[in-house]
């Protein structure tokens, strides 16, 4: 039995229609029964609970854990893949925004984590359970206008790789962290922004049934960090060993292909609440089209800022 949040949209709607197509039973959370009950629709019939839950209050990821245990006797694996965005400038991103954003993203991870960790301990040295946790390529560079989210995954992998080592020394418990890059899920167009455009997506874009295989592969064969993204690299390189570089194209790349033309008003998006009506498995992005453009373009902006660096360089 597997329990799965942020069931209602993207990568864990996915993730728990796969399972259940595999024969899995699924506990379905995510704060809105509604988007619930139409993920429960999409899944094979008989085999999913739906459990309302709001993960930044650890008071209902407890009775989460609980009624899972309640309906069929123990927990094999949780999923952990809820989360919010905002984007703006830090400074424009209204404070409680930014915080909300944290305890949903942050927080929620470190309450869905403890629960299950407590549950597995409980369940004996027999066999325990596989915890996996959805982090971000977020969670290993910096973008503009998205410092909430950033901070909230890079915090998320730091109390992963904790998580990973003390896992050494209870045996049968295995933690898992899989890091999607651009994927085709609602929560760009759900997302909070105070930059007057709605995000979206960077190329290449993934689907979120690439990344919910994946998810899915780690429950039975664990593994420290599986990355979903060909471009995942690329960007990790970039940041990590040319920051210069990285740091002079990642503004106007993320203005080409993180935020969309469409000017929007000032919104919290769904921080706060839940919006049943935009939640599906897929947003409104393809991504045939998008893969090899975005890979070349990427590539092609860095070499040629590589390039104008070095001669500047030279020049002095």
């Amino acid at each position: 039995m597997v329990v799965v949040t942020g069931a209602s949209s993207g990568i864990g709607r996915a993730t728990a229609v796969l399972l259940t197509r595999q024969g899995a039973q699924v506990v379905l959370a995510a704060r809105s029964e509604t988007a619930l009950l139409q993920t429960q629709r999409d899944c094979q019939e008989g085999l999913t609970l739906v459990t309302p839950t709001d993960v930044a209050r650890a008071d209902e990821v407890d009775a989460l854990m609980a009624t899972a245990v309640d309906r069929y006797g123990r927990v094999d694996a949780v999923v952990h893949s809820a989360a919010v965005l905002a984007y703006g400038r830090f400074e424009d991103v209204p404070p409680q925004v930014f915080d909300a954003t944290i305890q949903v993203t942050l927080l929620g991870t470190s309450n869905v984590a403890r629960a299950a960790l407590r549950q597995f301990a409980r369940q004996g040295h027999g066999s325990r359970g596989s915890l996996v946790v959805v982090g971000s390529v977020l969670g290993k560079i910096a973008a503009p206008y998205m410092s909430p989210y950033v901070t909230a995954k890079w915090a998320v992998h730091g109390l992963v790789r904790c998580l990973q080592i003390e896992a050494r020394q209870t045996p049968g418990v295995c933690v898992s962290l899989v890091t999607p890059g651009g994927v085709d899920t609602p929560i760009y167009s759900q997302a909070g922004t105070y930059v007057g455009r709605q995000g979206r997506p960077p190329p290449p874009v993934s689907a979120p049934e690439e990344v919910a295989a994946i998810i899915t592969a780690r429950i039975q064969h664990p593994m420290r960090e599986a990355s979903t993204g060909v471009a995942n690299g690329l960007r990790v390189f970039g940041f990590r060993f040319l920051p210069g570089v990285y740091d002079r194209l990642v503004t106007p790349l993320m203005r080409l292909g993180g935020l969309s033309r469409r000017r929007v008003d000032d919104t919290p998006g769904n921080v706060f609440h839940p919006q049943p009506c935009g939640e599906a498995v897929h947003g409104r992005w393809g991504r045939h089209w998008m893969r090899w453009i975005g890979v070349g373009g990427t590539v092609s902006a860095a070499f040629a800022a590589a390039r104008g660096l070095s001669r500047t360089a030279w020049a002095r």
